[in-house]
Formats: structure tokens, C-alpha cells, sequence
């Protein structure tokens, strides 16, 4: 009798939860099946782009941003004053030389710059299922050293 009574207390919470998720409209997700077609197409478009990188912008709300990205080549040195990146690895490897000071780099839209050198950064190998966080205003590169591709979610936090 008193198992019974106990139920209610661990099915509640659950229901409870559930029932959030399906009414909460701003909830997506995105198979991994899905993640895996937009990444072959990703690996196509790299092949056929001068600069050996590919993209594809999953979605854009107003904090946050999400997007694949396939690279093939090395790439330009980074500065996003007002955006967090947060790189999880889905293929390949890369070393990623961050920190220091960006020299050089040209602004090509605003609170970004691209392009130039970082002087005094560090290097960070990167593999398959590593996590980053880049804090803004935070230089950064993504290296293949020799690696022939790198494909990486990317998740970018608008607004600081």
C-alpha cells in the first residue's frame, strides 16, 4: 500500500516534465540522421569553394546561432567581439591556436574582424567529440595540420 501511494511522487515530476517539453514551441531538434545528410552536403560544397569550406546555418534565434561547418583547409584567424563560439568536434582534426592578439585582422561585418595573424596564442589539438568554448573577444584560427577534413557544430552566443 505504501508503494502506491509513493507513485504518484515519482510519475508526477516526469509527466510534469513532459508535458513542458511538448508545449514549450520554441523546443527543436534535429536528428542525427539529418546532421549526417547536411554534412555530406557540407563535404560536396568544400570541394568546390576556393577557400575549401563549407557551411550551413541550422538556425538563428535572438541569443543564439547554430551551424554546421566543413572545413578542408586551414582558416582565417577570428575575432568576434560580441559572440561566444562553442565548437563541438564531429569529424576530422584540427589544431586550434587561440588567445593572444589578432594583428592585422580586417572588420568584415560589425563587432567582427578576420583575416591578419595571432601573435602569442595557444595551440589545442582537437579530435572527434571534444568541446570549446571561445569566450568573445577571444582570437582564434582553426589549423589542419595536415588532417584532410574537420567537420564541427557550431554554437554561437550572441550579445556579450
Amino acid at each position: 500500500m505504501k508503494k502506491l501511494l509513493l507513485l504518484p511522487l515519482f510519475v508526477f515530476p516526469f509527466a510534469t516534465m513532459q508535458s513542458q517539453v511538448q508545449s514549450n514551441a520554441a523546443f527543436q531538434m534535429w536528428p542525427g540522421a539529418e546532421l549526417q545528410k547536411m554534412e555530406k552536403t557540407l563535404a560536396a560544397d568544400a570541394a568546390a569553394n576556393a577557400n575549401r569550406t563549407a557551411t550551413i546555418q541550422i538556425a538563428d534565434y535572438p541569443n543564439d546561432l547554430l551551424m554546421i561547418a566543413h572545413r578542408e583547409a586551414d582558416g582565417q584567424a577570428e575575432l568576434h567581439e560580441t559572440q561566444v563560439d562553442v565548437f563541438v568536434v564531429q569529424s576530422g582534426s584540427a589544431t586550434l591556436l587561440v588567445g593572444g592578439a589578432l594583428q592585422g585582422g580586417k572588420t568584415t561585418a560589425p563587432h567582427e574582424q578576420r583575416g591578419g595573424t595571432i601573435v602569442n596564442g595557444a595551440k589545442v589539438k582537437l579530435g572527434q567529440g571534444d568541446l570549446v568554448r571561445i569566450p568573445a573577444n577571444t582570437p582564434h584560427q582553426l589549423l589542419l595540420d595536415g588532417s584532410k577534413e574537420f567537420t564541427y557544430l557550431v554554437v554561437k552566443v550572441k550579445g556579450y
